[in-house]
């Protein structure tokens, strides 16, 4: 990847609906050639354009990160939990647990729910539950410098 389609990136991480034109000005580009810019990005799955919510916002209070020891295939698990509506991140990992879920929760008897359905899933050995209490940074912005 250049530096112009770095510099595309970037713009649309400040602000996903830039227009065109003005992401033109910035990296000196046609719009028309940023469009096209754009969309080989998209569909080379370098990036998406999303909305980024707001879990507090939207009446999700407490959220958690759950570490998790598996007792069969990681990957069949972690495609498991992956498909509970409520866990909005799994990851597989090295060190002492074999998978990160993330979960979002309306409160604390949910996240206790949501607890119960992830200890459910076969191949869950044990789960330990990091709730958090105060987010300090979450950014979006890697890849680009």
């Amino acid at each position: 990847m250049d530096n112009v389609s770095k510099a595309i990136i970037e713009q649309l991480q400040e602000d996903g609906r830039r227009p065109y034109a003005t992401i033109g000005r910035a990296v000196g580009l046609s719009e028309a050639a940023v469009r096209q810019r754009v969309q080989r990005l998209l569909d080379a799955g370098v990036m998406q354009i999303v909305a980024v919510t707001d879990p507090l916002q939207l009446g999700f209070p407490r959220q958690a990160m759950v570490g998790i020891r598996t007792s069969a295939d990681m990957e069949e698990t972690a495609d498991r939990l992956a498909e509970i509506p409520a866990v909005d991140y799994v990851v597989i990992t090295a060190g002492s647990f074999d998978l990160l879920a993330e979960v979002v929760a309306r409160n604390d008897d949910h996240l206790l729910e949501i607890l119960k359905e992830i200890r459910a899933v076969p191949g869950v050995a044990s789960t330990e539950a990091f709730m958090y209490l105060k987010l300090r940074k979450q950014t979006y912005s890697w890849g680009t410098t």
